[in-house]
């Protein structure tokens, strides 16, 4: 009896057998095959914990904080927390942000995104110099926008004016080497301005004095701080007539600025990153600082090309420049450009007669009085329909 030629049958056919088999299964059978990859191990799975538990950790660790904090408002911060905080990813969640801030969005899409950021931070759109949405490329052009130059008024009558719009955190005299960050939270000068190296009247023992300038009349020194919120008009101007003569740059943390964590960490002005401008007025030491946050992508100063703001750590952790006597700004003048909301922290010497026209809490507009001598008339200032100031002299 002849064997069936199976085999050429097959090959007939063009049937592909062992490709068949391979794949056939029976149910209830487990089938094993010496080709088949090893069960997933942990250096399969270790990629996948090293990239997303960090994040999940870190995730967890800001909700922890924020309930937290809602159960302890008036608490300050230990060392430990600032720490913590620190530790948090912020400068890189900050470059991120700038990055996204400064890409170029379709024209189309431009009314949608600006007009979510516009209703859910309250800006007034009225006040923009240009109040066509489509004309502002990305969202950090949106944020620098200029304001119309009939909106704001500078206070001819005060010797000291807002910078910005925004709201007085804290103000007053400096009576120690301590600053008042809020009522019942300092710093101290010298960590905020680092060591005295700009001034021929240097001593240690007393930094204050070290700061105010001889032969001067004035020999109190005063602070103010004012908070620019996210829906505020985002450039600062000159708040007087003075002469910057050095810049100081602190690479540091950047940590929120708000109101609520500067009740809460201590000394938060002198950890985060900031501009020192550093001069004199016709009352003697005068300094301006802008203050870095979370998400402020970018600050900008117009007449000082060399700063670079939200870099990564390789920098050093201070630098100096000189400008000498070449720059003179006047009240009113626009200095430079925060890229989201941050801090204004002016330090300065004033005569005995000097006193604040505002107080901690208030909404101020930018040219607004800010502090005046008393040998200076007092002006009161009434907002108009228009979003002008109103001077009338008592």
């Amino acid at each position: 009896m002849k064997e069936f030629p199976t085999t050429s049958l097959i090959k007939h056919l063009n049937y592909p057998l062992n490709k068949s088999l391979t794949r056939a299964r029976l149910p209830g059978v487990n089938h094993y095959s010496s080709n088949s990859s090893k069960t997933p191990g942990w250096s399969e799975w270790s990629g996948v914990f090293t990239k997303f538990v960090p994040v999940g950790v870190c995730l967890v660790a800001v909700m922890q904080w924020r309930s937290f904090r809602k159960r302890n408002q008036d608490r300050v911060a230990t060392e430990w927390e600032v720490k913590c905080y620190c530790m948090l990813p912020l400068r890189t969640v900050s470059r991120c942000w700038g990055w996204i801030a400064d890409i170029k969005l379709p024209e189309v899409f431009r009314p949608y995104v600006y007009g979510l950021y516009i209703n859910m931070f309250q800006v007034n759109l009225s006040e923009a110099y240009n109040d066509d949405l489509k004309s502002y490329p990305s969202l950090a052009d949106f944020f620098s926008r200029a304001i119309k130059e009939d909106v704001r008024v500078i206070d001819k009558h005060s010797c000291l004016v807002s910078p910005c719009d925004g709201t007085v955190l804290n103000l007053g005299p400096v009576n120690t080497e301590q600053i008042e960050q809020v009522k019942g939270i300092t710093y101290s000068l010298q960590s905020f301005f680092g060591d005295n190296t700009w001034s021929r009247k240097d001593n240690s023992n007393d930094y204050k004095t070290s700061l105010l300038h001889a032969g001067n009349d004035s020999p109190n020194l005063y602070q103010c701080v004012i908070y620019l919120a996210p829906g505020d008009y985002h450039r600062f101007h000159s708040p007087t007539d003075w002469k910057p003569t050095h810049r100081r740059h602190f690479h540091g943390e950047l940590l929120s600025v708000s109101p609520k964590i500067a009740k809460w960490i201590p000394g938060l002005f002198s950890i985060n990153e900031r501009s020192v401008y550093l001069g004199n007025w016709k009352y003697g030491f005068f300094s301006y600082t802008a203050v870095g946050a979370t998400n402020v992508g970018t600050i900008k100063v117009y007449f000082d090309k060399g700063l670079q703001t939200n870099c990564s750590r390789k920098n050093p952790k201070c630098r100096d420049i000189c400008f000498g006597n070449s720059i003179n700004l006047k009240k009113g003048d626009v200095i430079g450009e925060f890229r989201m909301g941050s801090t204004i922290v002016l330090v300065f010497q004033a005569p005995p007669g000097f006193r604040f026209k505002v107080t901690p809490g208030m909404k101020v507009k930018m040219g607004q009085g800010l502090g005046s001598v008393c040998d200076e008339k007092f002006v009161d200032r009434i907002k108009s329909a228009n979003n002008n100031f109103i001077s009338n002299a008592n």
